[in-house]
């Protein structure tokens, strides 16, 4: 067995030193050396040639590889087979982030406790012992004969048992528990997070064992550790939503056997997380009456179009900056389209306050809202409410324009399923045909979208 060398390396300039210390002498910077090993490997010019497995490197061109569809399998939950892409790919790593409380382990106990019918599945916990996991799985009444259940942070002892397991499916709650034999440093280091994922991949992809992984987020939202982490596993997925709230979004922010930005809805309830097929219709749950700063736009996640409601409030400011204040929406973007609609619309709100809401916790992340933010701050600057059946969704530009969005057609069936009667859009997304009992009014400027928006 190769014997592994202790180092230390810089992580913003990569310079490697025998010890620790507090400043990297290359770089100058503070703080930034991680504990890291590196194993010997045998350093003959065949073993150069032939790299560390002492097996000849195969070379072929693209054509020559062989493709073929990757075989998938259902984890019983739609909702989370559709935001894998598909269902779920033996071999693969998935990790799922998100803030405490929000839902993590519950969806992935659920979920194993249903592969576990069919398949060998594995539990690892390093935060909870048994009986709180049993515990949990009784309360969300789920089928508990089948799932195994393991209380271990010790990387090896956790490969060396599912080897001899052999489950199809494996869970680590959480992986900044778990810690490798290895290295000397704590666990929830960037080291140990980075070396003992890199065994659950090595792991994962020899023996066909898909495994999901918890990660801890920071304060700002983001995984905790190190960024390469995220490098390392194939589909990244994080929970979204108010943790005391109702809804539970997840969303793929990379997939490599499918498409990114997939939203998957869930609603929680006493027995855990149930899918929300139809999440348009939770959404739109609005007053009886129509009231001023509320419109609803329709939004593309992933594969699928959905309809959300955009509040705004303005109100005078009694402060030399007024606020400008976004939840699920870019704060940069509100301050760039107030500045387009002064100049192109002629409505200045250099003294007002700007609140922007996505009803629902919902994060908006294309610029398809555009139209829909400046109706609703309109609606609420003139205190006159807009038409109930109202839908409005575009991108604008610094020069006034309306610019198109994709999939402008499946977002006014959408629209049109749930009774709407009315739609503001840009002129390249206007069908030939409107979907039966919408009509659509389609504007190429700004000024054409505000003289369209108190229509009757």
């Amino acid at each position: 067995m190769a014997k592994a060398k202790r180092l230390y390396g810089c992580t913003e300039c990569g310079a490697t030193f025998p010890k620790w210390a507090g400043q990297c002498s290359e770089c100058g910077a503070w703080n930034t050396l991680i504990e890291t090993r590196l194993e010997s490997h045998p350093t003959s010019s065949s073993s150069r040639r032939t790299g560390w497995t002492g097996e000849q490197s195969n070379i072929r061109t693209l054509a020559e590889v062989s493709v073929e569809e990757v075989p998938r399998f259902s984890t019983a939950c739609g909702e989370l087979d559709r935001v894998l892409g598909g269902g779920l790919v033996d071999g693969s790593v998935v990790l799922i982030g998100g803030d405490p409380g929000i839902g993590k382990s519950t969806i992935l106990l659920q979920t194993l406790c249903n592969i576990a019918q069919r398949f060998p599945a594995l539990y690892v916990t390093g935060e909870e012992s048994q009986q709180q996991v049993a515990l949990r799985a009784r309360r969300l009444e789920l089928p508990q004969d089948r799932l195994k259940v393991m209380t271990e942070t010790c990387i090896e002892a956790i490969i060396a048992t599912a080897r001899q397991e052999q489950p199809r499916v494996m869970v680590i709650d959480s992986i900044q528990t778990i810690y490798t034999e290895q290295l000397q440093s704590a666990p929830g280091g960037v080291a140990q997070v980075r070396e003992s994922t890199a065994l659950l991949v090595r792991f994962a992809k020899q023996t066909g064992t898909a495994v999901f992984l918890v990660g801890h987020v920071t304060k700002e939202g983001s995984l905790a550790g190190p960024r390469v982490l995220e490098h390392m596993v194939d589909t990244v997925l994080y929970f979204e939503g108010e943790p005391d709230g109702r809804l539970r979004m997840l969303r793929a922010v990379k997939n490599r056997f499918g498409a990114i930005n997939e939203l998957g809805v869930f609603g929680m309830t006493d027995r855990g997380l149930k899918e929300v097929s139809n999440p348009s219709a939770i959404f739109l749950t609005r007053a009886s009456e129509a009231v001023p700063g509320s419109v609803v736009m329709a939004t593309w996640e992933g594969s699928r179009p959905m309809l959300v409601e955009v509040q705004a409030l303005v109100d005078s400011s009694h402060m030399a900056n007024p606020r400008r204040v976004t939840l699920g929406l870019d704060q940069n973007r509100l301050a760039m389209l107030l500045a387009v609609l002064h100049r192109h619309g002629g409505i200045p709100t250099y003294d007002q306050d700007v609140f922007l809401n996505v009803v629902g916790g919902v994060k908006v992340l294309e610029t398809a809202a555009d139209l829909a933010l400046m109706a609703a701050v309109i609606s609420s600057l003139r205190n006159r409410a807009l038409p109930h059946d109202l839908l409005v969704f575009g991108e604008v530009g610094l020069s006034g324009e309306v610019r198109p969005v994709p999939s402008g057609q499946e977002r006014l069936k959408e629209a049109a399923k749930h009774g709407f009667k009315r739609a503001i859009i840009p002129k390249t997304n206007a069908p030939k045909e409107a979907p039966k009992g919408l009509r659509v009014v389609a504007v190429t400027r700004l000024e054409q979208a505000l003289e369209a928006l108190f229509e009757e």
